[in-house]
């Protein structure tokens, strides 16, 4: 128990005396510490910022929906060629039939077609609004669901009927107040009866995910034509995911005539293929970050050592009276060393705080929030903690070793 005692006195002592020695040379001390108030700065705000992010954009992508796949022409990823992409056949009708007949493992099939058309309700229009023609099952392929009335039925794609479903955006334009169910509207030139409204989905890094509309996709072949460029969505259980994929690609092979030497001209997309680039894109930003607050870090850690080579220089008289009434080697080392260390943690604890108030006012540009998580904090303090000891450790160690005859001498 003593012993412990001893040890928090000793810390306590040292604490202390590195404070004195800081607050007289209070703007040596506020220089000393920039580079890494700079350093952790940049690494906190960045990292806030990312965190922030991740939680916007994860939740996002789950609204793809982690078990969707959709079949497409080209691959939300473009890695190569383009051109090799932009050759291909477009998904087809047939395609989607044979999806439908064939697919055994897939639990919804959802055709889907669009197009940009102006929509009117009495004196109100808007122009180049989303409409989607697809089925019933896109309610379970896309994750949506209405707020009020009701989606697409079966009846209702099976006899090409005019109906529409809103998108809360296109509702709220449209209608204000006013009850929309039951009340038709305009896209393009032909005449739709709204049947239900969606739930709001909110924006995708600012654009709103509520401006569309749902028709039945017979209706809107026949209204629109056919040969706009196809998607097909389909749902699995996790469990079935990879072997569905399989199952498609063996079905559109087949369909498509592919000679087994040659590859797909077709791709099957995921919520996996954004999600892995994102992923590499913030794991490309978080090691520029890291190399450009490190610099900073090393800056500062050489700004802390010639700071405390100067300390020692002018502080030899006061070593030597330390020795000369006890103090031991390993006391000067850690009074020096502590001094060091309360001056970079000091520049780490401004670092925190104004990294995280830089990637909150980051976030709050993009209608984000964040906070800051426990990992950041601990980064921050121990880069700074380290860049302390690896600085202050020689002008420490050289402070220890004076002889304290030739300090006192020290003029």
């Amino acid at each position: 128990m003593a012993n412990i005692n001893a040890f928090f006195s000793h810390i306590s002592e040292y604490l202390i005396m590195a404070w004195q020695a800081l607050v007289s040379h209070k703007l040596r001390s506020f220089l000393t510490t920039l580079g890494i108030l700079i350093g952790v700065t940049t690494i906190i705000s960045i990292w806030t910022t990312i965190e922030g992010l991740n939680q916007y954009v994860f939740g996002q992508l789950s609204n793809i929906g982690a078990s969707t796949v959709y079949v497409q022409k080209y691959p939300w990823v473009i890695k190569g060629d383009f051109w090799k992409y932009r050759n291909r056949k477009p998904i087809t009708y047939k395609e989607y039939q044979a999806l439908m007949e064939h697919c055994t493992l897939a639990e919804h099939i959802s055709p889907e077609i669009f197009a940009a058309k102006n929509i009117r309700y009495k004196s109100k229009k808007f122009e180049n609004i989303f409409v989607i023609g697809t089925s019933e099952q896109y309610a379970f392929t896309a994750n949506v669901a209405p707020e009020i009335g009701r989606f697409l039925t079966e009846l209702d794609v099976y006899n090409n009927r005019y109906v529409c479903v809103l998108g809360r955006e296109v509702a709220d334009r449209l209608f204000d107040k006013e009850n929309p169910l039951g009340k038709k509207i305009f896209i393009g030139d032909r005449k739709y009866l709204v049947v239900g409204v969606l739930e709001r989905k909110g924006n995708f890094f600012g654009q709103s995910m509520d401006n569309f509309v749902i028709v039945p996709f017979g209706t809107f072949r026949r209204v629109y034509g056919g040969h706009r460029e196809l998607r097909i969505a389909l749902l699995t259980k996790p469990e079935k995911l990879e072997n569905m994929k399989d199952q498609i690609r063996s079905i559109l092979r087949r369909v498509r005539k592919i000679h087994p030497a040659k590859e797909d001209d077709f791709s099957i997309n995921q919520q996996d293929m954004l999600t892995d680039l994102y992923k590499s894109l913030t794991t490309t930003l978080f090691a520029i970050v890291f190399v450009i607050g490190g610099i900073s870090l090393v800056v500062g850690g050489i700004g802390i050592m010639n700071i405390m080579l100067v300390s020692v220089a002018e502080r030899t008289r006061e070593i030597g009276v330390r020795k000369a009434i006890g103090a031991t080697r390993r006391n000067i080392l850690s009074q020096f060393l502590f001094e060091a260390i309360v001056i970079s943690s000091i520049g780490g604890l401004i670092g925190i705080v104004l990294g995280f108030i830089a990637g909150s006012l980051i976030l709050a540009q993009m209608n984000l929030t964040g906070g800051v998580s426990l990992t950041s904090v601990l980064i921050g303090f121990g880069f700074s903690g380290f860049v302390g000891v690896t600085a202050g450790f020689y002008p420490a160690y050289k402070a220890a070793r004076l002889n304290p005859i030739d300090s006192l001498r020290y003029e």
